[in-house]
């Protein structure tokens, strides 16, 4: 992972900032304020950043699988704040509900939006959650198996 830099500083933040904070969205990245540079899909939860292997077509081949972290999150977030990349756009109802029912409330909007939410929320103390698609829908590189022998 890359790093990126950012001249922002909040001077109203508390000495203990949360452990992951958006810094800025690019095209093709998430750039958090510790200068990790995050190349695709990913879900901020429990003050850690997890890579999201999701399909690249907002919402054709998604399922509630795309979303069991949060079944073994504990405590669960009490919201999930999903940004949609450069768009808002609604998500099917089943994964609303499959949501609800874990006790998750839902807040569906842009990766932009998304973050900067996030970043409000966090700075709060609040349960929050964030499941960002990157501007430009792409999907995590692969990397080939190393043999060691």
């Amino acid at each position: 992972m890359k790093r990126c830099r950012s001249a922002l500083t909040n001077i109203l933040a508390d000495e203990n900032p949360p452990p992951v904070q958006v810094a800025s969205i690019t095209e093709d990245a998430i750039c958090l304020a510790d200068g990790l540079v995050i190349p695709g899909p990913c879900i901020f939860l429990e003050g850690k950043v997890f890579l999201w292997n999701v399909p690249t077509t907002l919402w054709d081949g998604w399922e509630t699988r795309h979303f069991k972290l949060f079944e073994v999150a504990g405590p669960r977030p009490e919201i999930l704040l999903l940004g949609t990349g450069k768009t808002v756009s609604q998500i099917p109802p089943f994964i609303r509900t499959y949501l609800r029912s874990l006790g998750i409330s839902l807040d569906v909007m842009d990766t932009r939006n998304a973050s900067a939410t996030y970043n409000i929320l966090a700075e709060e103390g609040r349960r929050v959650a964030a499941a960002l698609l990157p501007l430009t829908p792409h999907k995590w590189q692969k990397l080939a198996r190393l043999d060691t022998e």
